[in-house]
């Protein structure tokens, strides 16, 4: 090979060596600075070099702390096109924190309207796990006001919003197509462990939760309100939920789909981060709800299908569901389908809320399927209900309120298996 060849190869491959080595990593613990600066390094890294993949793994103990888990001051947000992997790590929030662990990017404060975007995805790999903080700022939902209802730091601080609001919420997604949120285990949330805004064509599995309505700090305890596990909101469509479960203080699935007071959008003191002014396409429609087992702690609801204010809901699937709750605990419904709070525009119109398929239900609570609203058009069948009280289908609303819906193999059984162990913590 002639000489000058030689050096102009040997040259090319230093350089192309040399630029690949320079391309910036998506593991955060490839950077310097606070956990969240190295994540958001990590993040931004992932968008342009690595096909939008970002991967957490345990936090390395260096000089800055001796920890191994990654204290978050803010939420991690996510562009399109993004997959983010907790690879057996866990993310804790911090005692400044008063933000989600994970939002989609488009949405946050001061953002009045929410552009969609798709292709967002948080995955566990391992023992993922997402911790609420200590000493939280805050927690509920806009309703609570902090130190009074509902326990937060900021209770009387001059400057803070004095009530929960959306950033109380773990993982918050907002007009995100094609979605996934799986394999994760969330600890003490702060409200909601997961809630979703006119999202479309995802799916949700593989999620455990531990919250409980009342928590020790500091030697007292104190009440977390609206600690719900899964929410879907307004304009979710195509949603695949199945995997569920744990305990959470409030319901352990709910879908509620209704109209609050006008806000705009990316306000402090509201529990949903869109802007509802404009109305349409706010309906809730082909949503699976499959293998959900775990309980409400503070005797809420397991499953919870609520719409009201002109939104309908249909098409929707509820399928395997076990109420685990242990010695002590009798939730209000293993599944509540409507409501006649006028906050929520009261029982909604016949035909609203139709469509729905409930199978293959076991039940502890007071009802095992309660439906307080309206409903046309469904199926309840193969109920398991161990509650000698229930009335295994209870129209609390009353039979004006339902139309053609049919209920077959709604039994109360005696007998009521013991539950293992792990379930009664």
């Amino acid at each position: 090979m002639p000489r000058l060849l030689l050096l102009v190869l040997t040259a090319t491959l230093a350089l192309s060596s040399s630029a690949f080595a320079q391309v910036p990593s998506n593991n955060p613990n490839d950077y310097a600075g606070t956990d969240s600066e190295r994540i958001a390094a990590a993040v931004d890294a992932g968008v342009q070099y690595h096909n939008g993949t970002v991967v957490i793994p345990p936090r390395v103990p260096d000089e800055v702390a001796d920890r191994d888990y990654w204290l978050l001051d803010s939420a991690i947000l996510l562009p399109s096109d993004t997959t983010l992997t907790l690879k057996s790590c866990t993310l804790k929030l911090s005692d400044k924190c008063r933000d989600n662990f994970i939002r989609s990017a488009n949405c946050g404060a001061g953002i009045e309207k929410v552009a969609p975007i798709k292709n967002v995805c948080v995955v566990g790999s391992g023992d993922a796990k997402l911790v609420g903080a200590d000493h939280p700022r805050a927690t509920g939902d806009s309703g609570k006001k902090l130190g009074e209802r509902t326990y937060g730091t900021d209770a009387g601080k001059e400057g803070e919003s004095q009530t929960g609001d959306w950033r109380n919420i773990g993982i918050l997604f907002a007009n995100v197509d094609k979605f996934a949120i799986r394999n994760l285990t969330i600890v003490g949330a702060h409200a909601w462990s997961v809630s979703l805004e006119k999202c479309a064509n995802g799916i949700v599995e593989n999620l455990r939760f531990d919250s409980t309505e009342t928590r020790e700090i500091d030697g007292r305890n104190v009440k977390v309100l609206n600690v719900d596990g899964l929410d879907l909101r307004k304009g979710c469509r195509d949603v695949v939920v199945r995997g569920i479960s744990g305990r959470t203080g409030d319901d352990l699935v709910a879908v509620t789909a209704i109209v609050p007071k006008a806000k705009k959008g990316g306000v402090f003191g509201s529990t949903e981060v869109c802007d509802y002014s404009e109305k349409e396409n706010l309906d809730v429609h082909n949503i699976e709800i499959r293998d959900v087992a775990g309980y409400a702690a503070g005797g809420h609801q397991i499953v919870r299908l609520l719409n009201g204010s002109g939104i309908k809901l249909y098409d929707v699937l509820v399928e395997n569901v076990v109420d685990e709750s242990p010695a002590g605990v009798v939730d209000r419904a293993t599944v509540r389908i409507g409501d006649a709070n006028p906050a929520w525009g009261g029982v909604t119109p016949l035909g609203d809320a139709y469509a729905f398929t409930i199978r293959n239900i076991e039940s502890r609570s007071r009802q095992a399927i309660l439906i307080a609203g309206s409903l046309a058009d469904s199926s309840i069948e193969n109920v398991k209900d161990y509650n000698p009280e229930s009335q295994g289908v209870c129209y609390e609303s009353g039979v004006d309120n339902v139309r053609n819906v049919r209920v077959e193999g709604v039994v109360h059984v005696d007998d009521a298996p013991v539950l293992n162990p792990k379930t009664r913590d």
